[in-house]
């Protein structure tokens, strides 16, 4: 296979938050940094907390990203607590998905084998094992990986190069004078960040000559630590320099917490953590200790479920009123840090900060409750989502589990390690079922499910629910993959076993189709139908299969369902194309390509753009099918390989045997290369003949250098077809009926289908014809006479025949596009046609005459 890793559209950074505060200085560790970076493929940067170390790596990815083709990754670690699952961080910071129980690092490395990208692990300290046994593996593994961890500690691996982040320097009173006041502030960075933090609570605040010495004595007392500096900064709104200083000079006087074997900065940290915490009030002082519970951030909501009402430890009692009022303080303070996602407005904890949070928890004995409501809310939110699963919402779901998905880890994790509470995690982990299977991430569900049994829950109604759908839709890809890999379809049905027994489906549940009243339940009775019909028609019985899968889409449309919909359109499609139906099963492929759940999950978008191309395949529409196959590997490859590949010689995907055998390998691979170098977007629209964007949008004219329809040399653009100027595959001809006029038939191994040609009949003109005037071998079409086109419908044939799209039509006549739409329609019917191919074949020939 062509290869298909790096390009210019996958240099990005993935997983940065956006900077909302200025970086100040390290303009030199920042180079030596990059320097060690190429010198070298790990690098650890080391260091106290607070002290920038992850700061300083993002800057340093994002210098060096143009340096990686496959991109520069962020993996945070700091929210997870079992190092089983620095594999499962990393691969979902890449996007790889694992559909099986294959262990996930085994997929990563396969995954990262033949890429160049950095991988920045960020807070290792605290699963430094797994992630030295990680590193090591990759970097063994591959050549173009370079791993940059922040840690306290270093990972201890051969090879290892390290960088311990200094801190800010501070300028010494001798260094300062009145008339360096101007020039101190840039020449060193403490006093320079501190000054930048302070004017964002105080605006006007400035360092001169009159605060100077004040703010640099504030800076070498707090270590030039850039996390203490900015604690302090944000006191200036109600303290002057002047007494700030005052007041840690008391506080270093009587300081006595942290080890006296420690290093100065961590008691330094701790020390103006320490004055923070005693500026808070009581109420936030202890709204701060519950928070710590999560991790990578909650909205209000879950801070009201996890501490409002009174605490069994404390005896402490708080209303959602104070909670609000304590969460704003603590935002006031810099405590905890304001973020926005989609609109909605969260809060974190930095990790320093939630550490600390932790310890006054475990402190006040309330640890094991705080946890408990924290696991008892999300078990609420899991309820829930699952009852709303089968419906409108799963869009909104899906993204809401994505960003709290490291607090439903730290929920298990809790349900996992605390005794008596295994059997809660089963269920919690059970009831995720629909996160597990419709994410692509079953191997994640399965280390959950199988932990809480080995910690002593019994197998309940649950989990037998969800390993019955985890099953299932592994069956369903692994048969409908064995289906696709069949050379003959049709042929394939005629030697199959017709014995097999076909059990009942289950009944609709009352009231299922009653619009508003999704049930859980429904998702299983559409499950059912789509593997019974799976199974149909990989016994040669796709007319069975059918009537299934149209209950199926019913059932889903109905309650504006999209995941079980994708997977009973897909069924569908697959059905008609085991049938020799391909114009039936493309119109299904591509109504599953409008699904906004089929585009946004990667592995369903693979698996649809590779039937697609298996019913335009034998058509003759060859190259589409090969750019179409070229995309599906890139896809695949992407997020970590199709986990039902089958390798065995001879097992060639149907899309690619009829391409293959149409095009002859080097045509083939010519294809295959441009569809590997479409963005899952762009592979979109191509598939339902939409313009694209970016840089297909310069070539839709037709074949421009003899390799492929509307392509460049250099793969960039392609020339996207449109079936019905909608996208879909209608003509205004039903299937089955037989056109008026017809051109030459296809060349298939898979025999006629309906409305091909036949003894009686007349040709018919081949699907693969490309729109285009600069063909280079002579198209074979129909010409009638006389010409049953009007003027206007002529004008609009010769812009179909450029490979114009509806919507070019409209603009170049200055018509609007449902009048362009409306004139396609017609000649359509007219000419007998049931597609735009043929109209520019019977064009370009009577042009010819």
């Amino acid at each position: 296979m062509t290869s298909i890793v790096g390009g210019s559209e996958s240099r990005r950074t993935s997983g940065f938050p956006a900077e909302l505060t200025s970086f100040v200085g390290r303009r030199d560790e920042a180079a030596d940094v990059r320097r060690l970076l190429s010198a070298g493929r790990l690098l650890t940067l080391t260091g106290p907390g607070g002290v920038g170390k992850t700061r300083l790596a993002g800057h340093v990815a994002g210098q060096v990203a143009r340096a990686f083709p496959d991109g520069v990754w962020l993996v945070p670690l700091a929210a997870l607590s079992d190092e089983a699952f620095v594999p499962h961080a990393v691969g979902d910071a890449l996007g790889v998905r694992n559909e099986t129980v294959r262990p996930p690092l085994e997929i990563l490395v396969d995954h990262l084998r033949e890429r160049r990208l950095l991988i920045v692990l960020d807070n290792c300290e605290h699963l430094l094992r797994s992630c030295a046994v990680l590193a090591g593996t990759v970097l063994a593994a591959t050549e173009g990986v370079r791993i940059l961890a922040t840690s306290r500690h270093r990972l201890g691996l051969a090879g290892e190069q390290l960088f311990e982040v200094p801190p800010l320097p501070a300028p010494s009173p001798e260094e300062l004078s009145p008339s360096t006041s101007s020039s101190a502030v840039e020449s060193f960075p403490a006093l320079r960040l501190f000054a930048d933090r302070a004017a964002a609570v105080v605006p006007g605040f400035t360092v001169g000559e009159a605060n100077q010495q004040a703010v640099a004595r504030l800076c070498r007392r707090l270590d030039g630590l850039p996390l203490a500096i900015e604690l302090a900064a944000v006191r200036v709104r109600a303290l002057g320099v002047d007494q700030l200083v005052e007041r840690l000079d008391d506080r270093y006087q009587l300081l006595t917490c942290g080890s006296p074997t420690s290093a100065p900065r961590h008691r330094t940290l701790r020390s103006a953590v320490d004055w923070s915490h005693e500026l808070c009030t009581p109420q936030e002082q202890l709204v701060w200790a519950w928070l710590s519970v999560f991790v990578g951030g909650f909205d209000l909501a879950a801070a009201e479920a996890v501490c409002a009402g009174e605490d069994a430890g404390t005896g402490e009692k708080i209303t959602p009123c104070a909670v609000l009022d304590a969460i704003a303080g603590l935002v006031d303070k810099s405590v905890l840090v304001r973020e926005e996602h989609a609109g909605q407005v969260r809060y974190r904890l930095l990790v320093s900060l939630r550490d600390y949070g932790l310890e006054k928890l475990h402190d006040l004995g309330a640890a094991t409750e705080t946890r408990r409501r924290h696991r008892d809310h999300f078990a609420r939110l899991v309820a829930e989502y699952e009852q709303a699963w089968f419906g409108p919402d799963q869009t909104e779901i899906t993204e809401r589990i994505r960003i709290d998905q490291d607090n439903f880890r730290a929920a298990l994790d809790f349900c996992l390690t605390t005794p008596g509470e295994a059997q809660a995690g089963l269920r919690l982990a059970a009831g995720l079922w629909f996160h597990w299977v419709a994410g692509g991430i079953w191997g994640e569900g399965r280390h959950w499910m199988d932990g809480a049994l080995r910690a002593g829950a019994r197998p309940d109604a649950a989990l037998t629910r969800a390993m019955w759908a985890g099953a299932l839709t592994s069956l369903v890809h692994s048969r409908s993959a064995a289906v696709l890999a069949g050379l003959d379809p049709v042929r394939a049905a005629a030697d199959a076993d017709e014995e097999l027994p076909v059990p009942a489906p289950p009944p609709v549940p009352a009231g299922a189709l009653a619009p508003g009243r999704a049930r859980a339940s429904t998702a299983f009775v559409v499950l059912t139908r789509v593997e019974l019909a799976c199974t149909l028609v990989s016994r040669g019985r796709a007319d069975e299969a059918i009537p299934l899968c149209a209950e199926a889409v019913a059932l889903c449309e109905a309650h504006g369902e999209q995941w079980a919909r994708s997977w009973a359109l897909r069924t569908l499609a697959l059905a008609h194309w085991s049938a020799g139906q391909y114009d039936r099963a493309a119109e299904h492929a591509r109504a599953c390509l409008r699904l906004p759940y089929t585009v946004s999950q990667q592995q369903s978008l693979a698996r649809t753009l590779d039937l697609l191309a298996a019913a335009e395949a034998p058509t003759g529409d060859a190259e589409r099918a090969g750019v179409l196959r070229g995309a599906v590997d890139r896809i695949w490859h992407d997020i970590g390989g199709n986990p039902m590949d089958d390798h065995r010689p001879g097992r060639a995907r149907a899309a690619e045997h009829h391409a293959r055998r149409a095009l002859g390998d080097h045509a083939y691979a010519l294809a295959h290369r441009r569809g590997g170098r479409l963005t899952p977007e762009q592979a979109v629209a191509y598939a339902l003949g939409e313009p694209g964007e970016g840089p297909t949008a310069g070539a839709r004219a037709g074949r421009r250098d003899g390799t492929g329809a509307g392509a460049r040399r250099d793969g960039a653009a392609f020339a996207p077809r449109t079936d019905d100027g909608r996208g879909g595959s209608g003509s205004g001809v039903r299937t089955g009926e037989v056109p008026a006029v017809r051109g030459t038939a296809r060349s298939s191994s898979s025999g006629p289908r309906e409305g091909s040609l036949t003894a009686d009949g007349p040709p018919r003109a081949p699907a693969s014809t490309k729109a285009s005037t600069h063909a280079s071998t002579p198209v074979a079409a129909p010409v009638v006479d006389p010409v049953p086109l009007t003027r206007r419908e002529l004008q609009v044939a010769a812009l179909v025949a450029q490979g114009r799209t509806n919507k070019q039509i409209a603009d170049h006549l200055v018509i609007a596009r449902r009048t362009a739409e409306g004139h396609v329609e017609r000649i359509l019917v007219k000419l007998g046609f049931h597609n735009r191919s043929q109209v520019a074949a019977w064009f370009s020939a009577r042009a010819g005459l």
